[in-house]
């Protein structure tokens, strides 16, 4: 199947997969920013299927199906080399997934909010920043940072992808979202964990557990940051992906 995607830089594939209901042009909006001055990275960001320009066909009805599609795509786009990873959310389900499976050929992993097996202990949403009476429900529902900057970002990099989501596929593949865990070890290579304490949608308490999983994983969970982290503390998570590459690197 045809995937689209868009890419910037050479270098080093860094492919980064972005949550449910949007599309590419979130995670290139918050990740390019991250990466910026970071020679030798050829970033791709790729629109899930059935979101934003990749289409959903009957043939993908599960995640374990949307998961064979990602590795294959990851095989393509490296050309047999090894490549980073990053997920945002949904996306950091499969980024996990795909490390578990494939770790020899995953140099680095890096989950953002990720959607991860046992959820538990989510917060209540709350609004750090704001009156709360900024945007529609769904930004307000998102952001905990409610200001003029973070509600243009949000028409701007996120909104416009919901109209492209093929709702139909996406409660085909939902009815059977849980992965096969089949018996993969935790990922060993360096990695990076983020999570936002006001994060409502996933919380941070099972970003938490992968710490002792994971034997070199490094954890932030951030205040004042919900489930748009990304968008809410950019340079925070600028510096924690250059304590990440730099891991990455000795690592080779």
């Amino acid at each position: 199947m045809l995937v689209h995607a868009v890419e910037h830089g050479s270098g080093r594939p860094v492919l980064v997969l972005h949550g449910a209901d949007v599309d590419h042009r979130e995670v290139e909006a918050c990740f390019e920013p991250a990466f910026a001055g970071t020679a030798g990275l050829r970033r791709v960001y790729p629109d899930l299927p059935g979101m934003g320009r990749t289409p959903a066909p009957g043939s993908l009805r599960s995640s374990d199906d949307v998961l064979a599609m990602l590795l294959a795509f990851a095989e393509e786009v490296s050309a047999g080399a090894p490549y980073l990873l990053v997920g945002h959310s949904a996306g950091g389900y499969f980024a996990r997934a795909m490390a578990a499976r494939r770790p020899a050929r995953v140099a680095g992993l890096a989950l953002v909010c990720p959607l991860l097996p046992g959820v538990r202990d989510v917060p209540e949403h709350r609004v750090v920043t704001g009156a709360g009476q900024l945007g529609d429900d769904v930004f307000r529902g998102y952001f905990v940072q409610q200001t003029p900057e973070m509600l243009d970002r949000y028409e701007r990099y996120v909104a416009p992808a919901a109209g492209l989501v093929d709702q139909a596929a996406m409660a085909r593949i939902g009815e059977r979202w849980e992965l096969t865990d089949g018996g993969a070890p935790p990922y060993p290579g360096p990695m990076l964990v983020v999570a936002g304490r006001s994060d409502s949608t996933v919380g941070y308490a099972a970003a938490v557990d992968l710490l002792g999983a994971h034997p070199h994983a490094s954890l932030a969970v951030v205040d004042d940051a919900g489930h748009a982290l990304p968008h809410e503390q950019p340079d925070l998570l600028r510096a924690l992906v250059a304590e990440w590459l730099t891991r990455v690197e000795r690592a080779r």
